[in-house]
C-alpha cells in the first residue's frame, strides 16, 4: 500500500496503485477488482481520483494521429498537455481550451471538462472532442462523441471518470501564427471596475483577473485584468527569432513545505500590495511567451508545498451572471474572517450547457486557502452563499463539500447518476469524491 494525495496535499489516502499500457491489461484489472479508479496525473485538487484501489493510465500515452493540415489529434489517455504542446506548437498549432496547468493528462482534462481564459468565447475541451473511446466497467469498448453514443459523451465530459475509462481522446486545435501571446494589463481600482473592464473587453480571447480578496474601503475588490491574443509574427514591427518555441521544462522546485505560520493574512496582505503594484501604469502593453500567460505556476515544481503539511483546499465556484452581486458578499466575507488568499483568479464563463460540467453563464472564482482549523466550517458558510445566489461548486477541485450541495447546485445530477449507472451498473468505476456525494 501507498499514501497517495493529489496536488492539494489533501486528502492523503492508503492506497494500491497499478498502471496498464494496454486495454487487454485494463480489462483484466477491472475484472480482478471489486472497485477502482483511473488516476491520470493527480493535478486534480480533490479527491475525484483517489480511491483505496487506483489505477495509474500514465504508461497508456502514445500519440496515435495528427493531422498537421487539419489541426486534428488523436492521443491516449496517459499523454499530458506538456507533451501535446512539444508536439502541434512547431507546426503553427495550439490547445483549444487549456486551464492553467499542463501538466494534466489528456483523460483527466476530459473528465473535468477543463476550461480556460477563453470559455467566453471557445466554451470547455467537451466543445472540441470530435471522439473519445472508453473502456466500460464490464470490459466493453465503445466510442461516443456528440453525435454517437452521445448520452455516454455528456456523462463521460465533465463527469470525473465515472462513465467508464477513458482510452483515447480525438479533438480539434487551433491554428496559431506564433507561441507568444500579445498581454494587456489592465489596473482595476475596485471590483465594480473590473467587473466593467470584463464587460468591456468581453471580445477578447483570452481574460482572467487576480483579485485582492482582502482589501477593504473604496478599493474593494481591487484587480488586475489580463487580457491575451495569439500574437501573429511581424506585428507591431516585431519579427521574433525564434517564432514557434515551445516551453522550456522547469528546474526550480520548493524543496520542503513551508511552516504553517508563514501563512496567515498579513503576509497575504504584503503579498497582495506588492502584486498589484506590480503594474506601474494604469495599462500595460507587452509580448510574451505562451508559458508565463497561461502556466505561470508550471515554473515551479512542488509550488503546493508552499502551503505546508497539511496541505490545501482550492474553493473554486460559479454564480450566473445576473448574480454579481453574489461576489461582492463572499468578498466580504473572506475579508470579514481574514481568510486570505494568494491565489484569487476571476473569470467570465460564457453559455455551457452540458450534462455535468461547471461552467454556466457567469462569473467564476478560485481561492486557494490553507488546511487550518474550521476552515471547513467557513467553506460550508460559503457554500450557502453559493447556492443561495444559483451558483456550484467545481467537483474537480473539491475534497470537502457535503452532498446536498452538489445536488442541489448541479440541476443535471439525477440524469448524470442515471446515465453513469447505466454504464457503470455495479458501481466499480469509483472514487472518494463520488462516495462522498453519493453519486455512485
Amino acid at each position: 500500500m501507498t499514501l497517495i494525495s493529489n496536488w492539494s496535499n489533501y486528502p492523503v489516502v492508503d492506497t494500491k496503485i497499478n498502471s496498464f499500457s494496454s486495454a487487454k491489461e485494463l480489462s483484466n484489472k477491472l475484472n480482478d477488482a471489486q472497485e477502482l479508479i483511473i488516476r491520470g496525473n493527480g493535478r486534480c485538487y480533490g479527491d475525484a481520483s483517489l480511491n483505496e484501489n487506483i489505477v495509474s493510465c500514465l504508461s497508456f500515452n502514445k500519440f496515435l494521429f495528427f493531422d498537421k493540415v487539419n489541426g486534428v489529434i488523436e492521443v491516449q489517455a496517459g499523454v499530458l498537455l506538456d507533451d501535446i504542446l512539444k508536439v502541434i506548437i512547431p507546426s503553427g498549432w495550439f490547445l483549444p481550451v487549456t486551464p492553467g496547468t499542463k501538466f494534466i493528462s489528456i483523460a483527466g482534462a476530459v473528465a473535468s471538462d477543463v476550461h480556460g481564459k477563453n470559455h467566453h468565447v471557445d466554451g470547455s475541451i467537451s466543445n472540441h472532442i470530435i471522439s473519445i473511446k472508453l473502456m466500460l466497467a464490464d470490459g466493453q469498448i465503445i466510442s461516443c462523441s456528440q453525435k454517437e453514443n452521445v448520452e455516454l459523451f455528456w456523462a463521460t465530459c465533465g463527469g470525473m471518470g465515472l462513465s467508464g475509462v477513458i482510452l483515447t481522446v480525438k479533438f480539434s486545435v487551433k491554428p496559431i501564427k506564433s507561441s507568444y501571446i500579445a498581454q494587456t494589463t489592465i489596473k482595476a481600482k475596485s471590483l465594480d471596475e473590473i467587473l466593467a473592464l470584463f464587460e468591456e473587453n468581453k471580445d477578447a480571447t483570452y481574460s482572467v483577473a487576480w483579485i485582492d480578496c482582502l482589501k477593504g474601503g473604496k478599493n474593494f475588490g481591487r484587480s488586475l485584468l489580463m487580457l491575451g491574443e495569439h500574437f501573429k509574427n511581424g506585428d507591431k514591427k516585431i519579427k521574433l527569432k525564434e517564432p514557434f518555441k515551445v516551453h522550456a521544462d522547469p528546474h526550480l522546485s520548493i524543496p520542503i513545505n513551508f511552516p504553517e505560520f508563514a501563512l496567515n493574512k498579513y503576509s497575504i496582505k504584503l503579498f497582495n500590495t506588492l502584486y498589484y503594484h506590480k503594474a506601474f501604469t494604469k495599462i500595460k502593453e507587452s509580448i510574451g511567451h505562451y508559458d508565463g500567460f497561461f502556466y505561470p505556476l508550471d515554473a515551479i515544481l512542488s509550488w503546493n508545498k508552499m502551503y505546508g503539511k497539511r496541505g490545501f483546499a482550492q474553493y473554486q465556484f460559479v454564480i450566473p451572471i445576473e448574480e454579481r452581486k453574489g461576489l461582492e458578499v463572499i468578498l466580504k466575507k473572506i475579508q470579514a474572517k481574514g481568510m486570505g488568499s494568494f491565489l484569487a483568479v476571476l473569470k467570465v464563463f460564457g453559455e455551457q450547457n452540458n450534462l455535468i460540467s461547471f461552467p454556466m453563464k457567469g462569473y467564476t472564482l478560485a481561492l486557494d486557502f490553507a488546511i487550518q482549523d474550521k476552515l471547513f466550517d467557513f467553506l460550508d458558510e460559503l457554500d450557502k452563499i453559493v447556492l443561495s445566489y444559483g451558483g456550484r461548486i467545481y467537483m474537480t477541485k473539491d475534497s470537502r463539500m457535503h452532498k446536498d450541495v452538489f445536488w442541489q447546485g448541479y440541476p443535471e445530477a439525477q440524469k448524470f447518476v442515471e446515465t453513469i449507472k447505466k454504464y457503470n451498473p455495479n458501481g466499480r468505476i469509483n472514487s472518494m469524491l463520488s462516495k462522498r456525494l453519493e453519486i455512485l
